[in-house]
């Protein structure tokens, strides 16, 4: 690893808003959070690559980096800057916008390069989407995380978690005062849990199907540290939205070796 980085420094409005995610979780579920990052890692350069399973989950996963003394800059759709308020505050956080389905895409992955660069913490979700997998488990990835990860040879961290689906239904914010409610009165359990390294098998992104086959690797990863955090729920999870659409299309299968 090239150590000649210089360290991205988190801005207040940001290590403010970590410790504000903390509280709002903690009314509407109990956080459990396992795993850590080793302490040379936890300003960066480093690239984390957590499952998606509800609108809910950048609340989680800020609260659950909080713990662990990490202020990552985030990977978004570009609907969240677009918010009169929220837009600015993420945008003066330093987090990365993300114009999915345009040309301009691939505009964040170069922003988020020279993030790395610099010295951050990216957290990305490497399905691209609020996966649709019938069993809510991680979906075939999109290539953005290992290509990042490569062109700045930047190690990679899976970050697992289970539960915040059953805090915000996949249409939030319809039906979003009803979850909230039942989360408000039930406090369902979240866990997240910070795995080990990916060894993404590659030194480099010129080789032929490298981002791919290092793609496989990090959904592979977030598979197995994900299996833990719900052993009752092996095929189908325990809670069904029923707003939330299946599409096995871009079921993931596990690479070999």
């Amino acid at each position: 690893m090239d150590t000649a980085y210089s360290t991205w420094q988190p801005p207040l409005i940001w290590r403010a808003a970590l410790l504000l995610t903390r509280a709002l979780v903690a009314p509407l579920a109990r956080l459990q959070v396992t795993g850590d990052v080793p302490a040379h890692l936890r300003r960066g350069p480093l690239v984390l690559a957590a499952n998606h399973i509800s609108p809910f989950d950048p609340l989680v996963m800020a609260a659950a980096c909080q713990t662990r003394g990490i202020a990552p800059r985030i990977m978004a759709t570009a609907g969240l800057f677009r918010a009169p308020v929220l837009g600015a505050a993420m945008r003066r956080a330093g987090h990365i916008r993300v114009d999915r389905g345009t040309s301009a895409v691939h505009q964040a992955l170069d922003t988020a390069a020279s993030a790395v660069a610099a010295g951050s913490v990216i957290l990305i979700y490497p399905e691209g989407r609020i996966g649709l997998d019938p069993g809510m488990w991680p979906e075939r990835g999109k290539t953005g995380a290992a290509r990042l990860a490569l062109a700045c040879n930047a190690p990679v961290i899976p970050v697992a978690q289970w539960g915040a689906h059953e805090v915000l239904p996949y249409r939030a914010p319809r039906g979003m005062l009803g979850g909230v409610a039942r989360a408000l009165w039930r406090r369902p359990v979240i866990r997240v849990h910070f795995g080990d390294p990916v060894d993404l098998g590659e030194t480099t992104s010129a080789s032929p199907g490298a981002a791919r086959r290092a793609t496989d690797r990090i959904i592979d990863a977030l598979t197995d540290t994900l299996a833990p955090l719900r052993p009752d729920e092996p095929d189908r999870p325990r809670h069904v939205d029923p707003g939330r659409p299946s599409d096995p299309s871009r079921a993931h299968r596990r690479s070999a070796g």
